[in-house]
């Protein structure tokens, strides 16, 4: 197999890399190894691929070339697409010769799927002893309702995550992006980069499993610990912190600000900086000021109503006390702040042509300090760009 031609190969250079996955945590998990220089091999069904690529509006539609989905775009950068009828002998030959060379193979099909497609751990284990095997499942793969199928909203609701998001708890809300997918690849990669750690020193690979459900649970933070050790249900609380005060969302006469109150030095700071007490009956600590949330709230609104969203910022800037803007999307892409730190890269698609995309979260830097090249990166792949690979393979 080669691997692109990029000016920083990326610490993963040399990593192959099959992916099985469709939808969003699998392919979401590959795209961060390919964004780390590993090579991607995406396998789709020559059948329409990847189920994201009918998902939309919007889609962009360039003459007399398919339309391509923008939801598509958001989890398959740096990946080559090939099509594969893994219900075919002559497709399941091909996906072995993958596998013989591959360091890595994802899948995220149901529990025993891959088993009845010829493909189950000891067959692969048989194929590849050195493979490392990422399985995400909706669920989990073991357990009474491991054969549920995994959709990330219905996730955020059976883990508990809608019931502590909302305006209260008679108005509970998704979060505004697939979280438990994106979670669940985020897990998924960290668990196969602490295999690959372990197979350098055994020679051996093994199967690294997670799952929507366990990926949000995961992430329960103090609201989980709240429950176990406290045995406290957490509720939706809107834009105000549970165990914080003052902490939130709060109007200003031409917009709204946050602000982070999280410490009694800051509370300190923000009292002498808008000329209140801060040791007035039921606000001198964070635990009475959680008790009378909904009265410190009120004396902060009252003193936030007298500023523009800019003046405020600034004042609260001036006496130290962390608080930000509500940004769209779109000004989120125009910031100055977020471009700076490499988070939209331009590529080249198929198709499309010059795009811009939402770039990788991470740099790298030298222990001297000095941040190393940025890779060069690929567009997502139009489907069976690639095809041309399954030649080198053997098919």
């Amino acid at each position: 197999m080669t691997t692109h031609s990029n000016t920083s190969a990326g610490p993963l250079h040399g990593l192959l890399v099959v992916d099985l996955t469709r939808a969003l945590a699998g392919p979401h998990a590959a795209m961060m190894l390919g964004d780390l220089g590993a090579e991607v091999i995406k396998v789709e069904n020559p059948a329409g691929g990847d189920d994201t690529r009918g998902w939309g509006p919007p889609f962009v539609q360039p003459e007399d070339a398919p339309r391509e989905s923008t939801y598509f775009l958001c989890a398959n950068r740096n990946k080559r697409s090939v099509t594969l009828d893994l219900k075919d002998a002559r497709g399941k030959d091909a996906l072995r010769e993958l596998i013989r060379r591959a360091d890595v193979l994802l899948e995220n099909f149901r529990p025993g799927v891959l088993d009845k497609l010829g493909f189950s751990q000891q067959a692969l284990g048989e194929l590849n002893p050195r493979l490392v095997v990422l399985s995400i499942s909706g669920f989990g793969h073991d357990g009474p309702e491991a054969a549920r199928a995994g959709y990330d909203q219905i996730a955020q609701g059976e883990a508990g995550l809608m019931s502590v998001t909302g305006s209260g708890p008679h108005d509970l809300q998704r979060v505004g992006v697939p979280i438990a997918d994106l979670l669940a690849g985020m897990y998924g990669a960290f668990g196969v980069l602490a295999a690959l750690q372990e197979r350098s020193r055994t020679g051996r690979g093994q199967v690294v499993r997670s799952s929507l459900l366990s990926a949000v649970v995961g992430v329960h933070a103090f609201q989980g610990t709240k429950w176990t050790v406290a045995a406290q249900v957490g509720e939706a609380s809107g834009n105000h912190h549970p165990s914080i005060c003052p902490y939130g969302l709060f109007d200003t006469a031409d917009g709204a600000v946050q602000i982070a109150v999280g410490s009694e030095g800051l509370w300190r700071r923000f009292c002498d900086g808008f000329g209140l007490d801060p040791a007035a009956d039921g606000m001198e600590t964070n635990p009475q000021r959680v008790a009378n949330q909904k009265q410190v709230n009120e004396l902060v609104a009252s003193a936030f109503a007298l500023y523009s969203t800019d003046e405020l910022l600034d004042k609260l800037d001036a006496i130290g006390v962390p608080a930000g803007r509500i940004r769209s999307i779109r000004e989120v892409y125009e910031w100055e702040q977020t471009q700076s730190q490499g988070l939209l890269i331009d590529v080249d698609h198929a198709t499309l042509g010059r795009i811009t995309l939402p770039g990788p979260p991470l740099r790298f830097f030298d222990t001297d300090g000095a941040e190393r090249t940025r890779r060069t990166h690929t567009a997502p792949p139009v489907l069976g760009a690639d095809n041309a690979l399954l030649e080198a393979v053997g098919r």
